[in-house]
């Protein structure tokens, strides 16, 4: 999803939200970044049985804790991860709590040695350290060699388009609207005399709700509010006062 205009400011309303994935691995080999890019060692091990895999999967299934991977973007005394990866240099990483929803096996193929899964998961999540540690309960080693993600949220790519099926004619159609976007946020109407106020960001009272919630008037999204003690204070402005 690419936010534009003044809906870029409404990524941090996403970013954060549970995500799905379609991965696909090569076991009997790993990697030293987890993934295809990285530097490959082949392990003199056989394909583990579908029912090991599957059995397997199970356990990192719930809250789990994951260490992560060092080529990554975690930062460590003001640096990357990646960068001290790149210099040949490893350094202990703290376990971080995620959770994985489903982690299901969906195909084998035995002549290629990969395993494709379905993933859903926590933001914040290492598909391709969930999918190394796997393998290495089972006995094998596996590395990523394709990452799809198939959903953020609420917003799914079932829902999307292929580029070859946009014109400038129903390309406007094809965007979807802020209020689709924080449509998982809870919404409070506000009047439309006090639509101007909100407009400039005035704080507004609590509106029962806790969080960020959504200002609305007449079906227009004006806002998206957060509640600071007794009131709400805008974090986002998308309306002109």
């Amino acid at each position: 999803m690419l936010l534009i205009g003044r809906s870029t400011r409404l990524s941090r309303y996403v970013t954060g939200l549970d995500k799905s994935y379609t991965a696909t691995a090569r076991v009997g080999a790993v990697s030293d970044t987890l993934d295809a890019e990285g530097d490959i060692t082949t392990l003199d091990a056989s394909l583990p049985p579908e029912s090991a895999i599957r059995e397997a999967t199970a356990d990192f299934t719930g809250d789990i804790l994951q260490i992560p991977p060092m080529a990554s973007a975690l930062k460590r005394k003001g640096k990357r991860l990646y960068e001290l990866h790149r210099g040949g240099i490893s350094v202990e990483r703290e376990p971080r709590p995620v959770t994985i929803h489903r982690f299901e096996l969906t195909f084998i193929d035995p002549a290629e040695t990969t395993a494709t899964f379905e993933v859903s998961c926590s933001s914040g999540t290492y598909v391709r350290t969930l999918i190394a540690d796997l393998a290495a309960q089972v006995g094998s080693g596996a590395y990523l060699t394709a990452l799809r993600r198939t959903s953020v949220g609420h917003l799914s790519v079932d829902d999307a388009k292929s580029l070859h099926n946009l014109t400038p004619e129903t390309l406007h159609n094809r965007i979807i609207q802020p209020l689709e976007v924080v449509g998982h946020l809870p919404g409070v109407d506000a009047s439309v005399a006090g639509r101007e106020a909100v407009c400039h960001g005035r704080r507004m009272e609590r509106g029962g709700v806790e969080g960020s919630y959504r200002v609305m008037c007449g079906g227009e999204l004006l806002a998206v509010y957060r509640v600071e003690g007794d009131e709400g204070r805008a974090e986002v402005v998308l309306c002109a006062g």
